[in-house]
């Protein structure tokens, strides 16, 4: 056999979900089809916001590259702060963030990628991804930056644990 397990559902290994499969091609048809509308709104979103942070928030700085990151990504370090913190407190705030990625989550380290970028591990452990979608809104945005400025004057309170 060229795959090996199934057994569990009753079928033999390797038998192919059709419909799912038929599922999944029109979802991505579906999910293709306003694209070209879609990115450039997202974009200017996280644009926005970023801009607005770095404008609002000082000992800010953005991780990444400006211009070939992902349109829905903003991924920031604030200076002093525990990642830890801001996303709790955002999250009692009504904002939903990551500090990194869903395989990397409740690690209590800095993130291996940012470390592998140059960033300091200071910087890396107090960063955020902030994600937009195509359901993202300009009142995210505002609620977003809205909730910043007092969640990092409390976590810099908190301070950077050693």
């Amino acid at each position: 056999p060229l795959m090996h397990g199934g057994g569990q559902e009753r079928v033999r290994s390797g038998t192919l979900d059709t419909p799912a499969i038929a599922g999944l091609a029109a979802a991505l048809t579906a999910s293709m089809a306003d694209l070209d509308v879609r990115v450039p709104r997202v974009r200017e979103l996280r644009d926005d916001l970023v801009r607005r942070v770095l404008d609002t928030v000082d000992g800010v700085s953005r991780n990444g590259d400006p211009v070939g990151s992902l349109p829905g990504i903003a991924h920031l370090s604030f200076e002093g702060c525990e990642g830890d913190a801001l996303l709790l407190l955002l999250d009692a705030a009504g904002v939903e963030c990551s500090r990194g990625s869903a395989c990397s989550a409740g690690v209590p380290q800095p993130s291996h990628v940012l470390l592998a970028m140059g960033i300091e591990p200071v910087a890396a452990r107090g960063s955020l991804r902030v994600s937009l979608g195509h359901t993202s809104t300009a009142e995210d945005v505002d609620r977003f930056v809205d909730a910043l400025p007092a969640v990092v004057a409390r976590a810099r309170r908190a301070g950077v644990g050693r």
